[in-house]
């Protein structure tokens, strides 16, 4: 049984260093967002962005670290991108109910200490390369219908990457990731250009 489920460890020693310096925005999430500093590092940076994703997590385990790795920063914004891991079951079945209300207390528990939060899309796929039996599109479609709902309801601020990147078997396009869910370059410009508007916007100005 790995002891630091949630993997505490990973970010520590970053977060201590980086404690008392100057933070505008931080990417909650998992291997979406932990690779993104991979393909294309100088957007966070060029921007000094702090990257907190971790390869496989699902929600809970994002609410478990969500303290130390975004509210402990005091940074103005957090972007959050989370739920698809909790689809492929990594850490067991859930439903499209029970994942949204783990990142709605993601949310409130930013909007509790005055960060600003950005809510995104499930990127699309409709098969998982790790767990092939699951058939994912749908439900997909689902958590991230209750994701748009929640956040007009809330007036909580939304980027789309779905609309932006899906393909015509609600898939990702392969020219944005081979794998069918993780984006390459080009994938991850599409997502950029969508955050950078965002936080261009009048709302973070």
């Amino acid at each position: 049984m790995n002891k630091d489920w949630a993997n505490l460890a990973k970010y520590r020693s970053e977060n201590l260093k980086i404690m008392n310096t100057t933070k505008s925005v931080v990417f909650m999430g998992d291997s979406i967002t932990e690779f993104w500093k991979v393909h294309h590092k100088s957007f966070f940076t060029s921007n000094f962005f702090i990257n907190r994703g971790i390869s496989g997590q699902t929600t809970p385990q994002m609410l478990e670290r969500f303290q130390q790795d975004v509210i402990d920063l005091k940074p103005s914004i957090v972007v959050i991108l989370a739920g698809i891991n909790d689809i492929a079951e990594n850490t067991g079945p859930r439903t499209t109910k029970e994942i949204m209300e783990t990142i709605i207390l993601m949310v409130e528990l930013a909007l509790v200490n005055k960060i600003k939060v950005i809510l995104c899309t499930l990127l699309p796929s409709n098969h998982f390369y790790w767990n092939p039996k699951l058939k994912p599109a749908d439900k997909v479609i689902a958590l991230n219908k209750l994701i748009l709902e929640y956040s007009q309801e809330n007036k909580i601020s939304l980027i789309d990457y779905y609309s932006a990147m899906v393909d015509v078997e609600n898939g990702l396009e392969k020219k944005y990731g081979a794998d069918g869910v993780h984006p390459n370059l080009e994938g991850y410009k599409v997502m950029e250009n969508l955050i950078s508007v965002k936080l261009n916007s009048t709302e973070f100005l």
